[in-house]
């Protein structure tokens, strides 16, 4: 997804009863429209890192976010439907990627040593 400022990931908190791969494919299904019947899943790629981001909510206190992204695979451009941000983009796959996003270029490094 594409932002003003920067890219960022479909992602989102775990449901009651879920797993760490049924939250990611919901949230992929919620915020982009493609459905885990449209993706390709690497069952063997699991990248977790924990960051700190400032919430407004909590007056502006850093909360310890744990953040985990399976890897997926589409085979062609698909039509992304935007539920909770106004823009996206397809970025061919093209190493090395640097996108100035910590998780994100250090996900994409991970991807590419994965590969």
């Amino acid at each position: 997804m594409k932002r003003s400022y920067r890219y960022d990931l479909p992602k989102g908190h775990i449901e009651p009863g879920e797993t760490e791969l049924q939250c990611a494919l919901r949230e992929l299904f919620e915020e982009t429209g493609i459905s885990h019947k449209q993706v390709c899943l690497e069952l063997d790629f699991r990248f977790k890192t924990i960051y700190y981001p400032r919430y407004r909510r909590f007056g502006g206190q850093k909360v310890e976010k744990s953040l985990v992204i399976f890897f997926a695979w589409v085979s062609e451009e698909l039509e992304i439907v935007m539920t909770e941000h106004s823009d996206s983009e397809w970025v061919r796959w093209n190493p090395p990627h640097y996108f100035h996003n910590r998780i994100i270029d250090e996900l994409l490094l991970a991807v590419d040593d994965f590969l």
